[in-house]
């Protein structure tokens, strides 16, 4: 059913946490400058303690799109991530670049659901496209 390039435990360890997924749309003419703020974010954001990923997109099809896989250990880390300097400083930086803002957190809920002989591969490779 997912794939079988990633061992059960990694998978496991990626479904386990607090997710939030971000939306951003920059302003005509501004989404290099957005893009500039979340590649400097990403290295400090990547050594909290908390922080499992995260992972800024952008669009192929609308430069001016992007988005952010976060995946931090708990919804206390996301706190932490928002109180630390640069993520303060990225955000005063951002706001002015964007017409859209949305944070969305999640939370797993099929963590256990997916037996895991389907993890690598036991089903027909129709169901891996």
């Amino acid at each position: 059913m997912l794939t079988n390039w990633i061992s059960p435990d990694a998978l496991k360890s990626l479904n386990d946490g607090f997710v939030v997924a971000i939306m951003l749309e920059a302003k005509e003419g501004q989404a290099d400058a957005l893009a500039e703020i979340l590649r400097v974010l990403t290295p400090p954001t990547m050594a909290e303690p908390g922080v499992k990923l995260f992972l800024p997109y952008r669009s192929p099809t609308n430069p001016l799109k992007f988005f952010i896989f976060e995946l931090y250990v708990n919804e206390a880390a996301w706190g932490a991530h928002e109180a630390t300097d640069h993520f303060k400083t990225a955000v005063a930086q951002l706001l002015p670049t964007v017409t859209r803002r949305e944070r969305v957190p999640f939370i797993p809920f099929l963590a256990d659901a997916i037996p895991a002989a389907k993890l690598h591969g036991s089903e027909p490779k129709s169901l891996l496209r």
